[in-house]
């Protein structure tokens, strides 16, 4: 079966991920052009997402989606396993939200562009002006209503288990006293882990847990501080047992 599976990526599921990337990159920058940019900035990237996980014959089950409420936005903050952690994202958080990513990633062909234009935030670290201009990009996107999405550990694990939070997403949510909702992911670091990028794709099922939005309880320090170890705590209490437990991560 695995045989077969990577003929079936080869001949079949990566042209059409080529195809589909390309042209929904193409709908976002013309849709966002064109002044669509809160309907195209979410809803084609949703359908992209979504499809690519379906062309992997990837399964996806998703729990605690009840813990969201209609009209709030939120500071989701997710464990990072691998490349597919975009996708299980993207594809089933439903509800519109920005990613805020590492700037390099603006280089990708066709991708790179659509982020831009739909007003991904790049993270930009080479220097306070640049790092100031991140944050003030995400306050703005937060008070305007829509929601956030943040990997705290910074980079992918080489490992499955989880590195340390940074306090960047923590204290955005603490300065505008938001919600913090803490997602597990589970499956993705088995699928396609850091160190085997554009390799083939290992068939495993995906999960993605909502926990209960953690509410601002104050504001500074303390609330900072609770806000991210008790999200830390739940993501890693939902992990399976061979991925708990504290790793260092080497890139962070």
């Amino acid at each position: 079966m695995k045989i077969l599976y990577r003929i079936y990526q080869l001949f079949i599921a990566l042209p059409i991920l080529v195809v589909w990337t390309i042209f929904i990159s193409l709908t976002v920058i013309i849709g966002c052009t064109l002044g669509g940019g809160h309907w195209f900035g979410y809803y084609p990237g949703k359908a992209w997402a979504w499809v690519i996980l379906k062309l992997f014959l990837i399964p996806v089950h998703v729990e605690g989606r009840q813990h969201l409420r209609a009209g709030q936005s939120y500071v989701f903050v997710s464990n990072h396993q691998g490349m597919f952690d975009i996708f299980l994202i993207f594809g089933h958080l439903s509800r519109p939200f920005k990613w805020m990513m590492k700037h390099q990633l603006r280089k990708m062909p066709f991708v790179g562009f659509a982020c831009e234009r739909s007003h991904q935030i790049f993270v930009d670290k080479r220097g306070p002006a640049k790092i100031k201009k991140s944050y003030d990009q995400a306050r703005a996107i937060l008070r305007g209503g829509t929601s956030l999405c943040v990997f705290p550990e910074g980079a992918r694990t080489f490992t499955g288990h989880m590195g340390t939070f940074k306090r960047g997403a923590f204290m955005l949510a603490d300065e505008l006293q938001l919600p913090v909702v803490p997602l597990t992911i589970d499956g993705s670091f088995d699928i396609m882990p850091r160190f085997r990028d554009y390799h083939f794709v290992e068939w495993h099922p995906l999960r993605l847990v909502f926990h209960a939005p953690i509410m601002p309880q104050g504001q500074g320090p303390e609330n900072i501080k609770r806000c991210m170890d008790e999200s830390y705590g739940q993501i890693m209490a939902s992990l399976p047992p061979r991925h708990q437990g504290f790793v260092e991560n080497p890139d962070q």
